[in-house]
């Protein structure tokens, strides 16, 4: 299985404070049956206009040399590769250098700032795809102000962006609204990519996301949802997740995954 939002680049961003604690992240991801990684340091689209870019770069070059030697050195089976989690701070962002999209391809994840949806998000997203780059929006459970009908979303996906939800919500780890949320991307088909969007500490959540979504009758749409973080590297588009039909579940379930 390929994880493709992660932070174990040492000492650039909030995830891995050094070598010693990339080694512990990539240690966590493969013991929940990661075999392919794209790590995604954060990255503000408004560092093109500052002069903090190229010194912000060389610090990950550097960090980036650092955790691919510590791969090939003890995980030399695991595939390795890079991207980053690109901020839209900026109404126009210019994606061109292929580092800043997931290990060169087209995709490029990204969020949006503060945690927060902010007005015409979609036409960025548009925008993003007309220039020949394909946006994957990290997390949208999470945001703040995320309608609880999810609308936005059938307007993102319309745009030509793809959704890819945390581990960690299916669990409750951003708390009880991402969890509902979730669920519902889910169960009605929009959450094309699962990802662990792991720190370097804690317990990384992938595998028991997973079992709890086959628990609950979900196994059709893990199976693809897990297929589709390999087509990444392709630079292939998602499969469809189906709906959840949720036919042996209640009424109240199908309404309400999560409960």
């Amino acid at each position: 299985m390929l994880d493709f939002h992660n932070h174990l680049m040492p000492g650039v961003d909030d995830g891995a404070a050094d070598i010693a604690e990339s080694r512990l992240g990539i240690q966590a991801l493969v013991a929940d049956g990661i075999t392919e990684i794209i790590t995604t340091p954060h990255f503000s689209a408004s560092l093109a206009q500052r002069d903090a870019m190229e010194p912000y770069l060389e610090r990950v070059e550097a960090a980036w040399d650092s955790l691919k030697a510590l791969v090939e050195a003890e995980f030399p089976w695991v595939g390795i590769a890079r991207g980053f989690e690109v901020m839209l701070d900026l109404p126009h962002p210019n994606l061109d250098n292929p580092l800043l999209r997931l290990a060169g391809t087209s995709f490029a994840l990204v969020e949006f700032p503060y945690m927060n949806v902010p007005p015409n998000s979609t036409y960025a997203l548009r925008e993003l795809r007309q220039a020949g780059w394909t946006p994957i929006v990290a997390h949208p459970e999470r945001y703040a102000n995320m309608e609880s009908g999810l609308a936005i979303v059938e307007e993102w996906r319309d745009a030509g962006a793809y959704m890819q939800v945390n581990a960690g919500s299916f669990l409750g780890s951003y708390g009880a609204r991402a969890k509902r949320l979730v669920w519902t991307l889910l169960e009605e088909g929009n959450a094309d990519y699962l990802c662990s969007d792991y720190h370097s500490r804690g317990k990384c959540s992938v595998a028991a996301a997973i079992e709890e979504m086959q628990s609950r009758g979900f196994q059709s749409q893990t199976e693809t949802i897990k297929l589709n973080g390999r087509k990444v590297l392709k630079g292939e588009p998602p499969l469809s997740v189906e709906p959840f039909e949720g036919k042996t579940r209640s009424g109240w379930k199908k309404v309400f995954p999560w409960a």
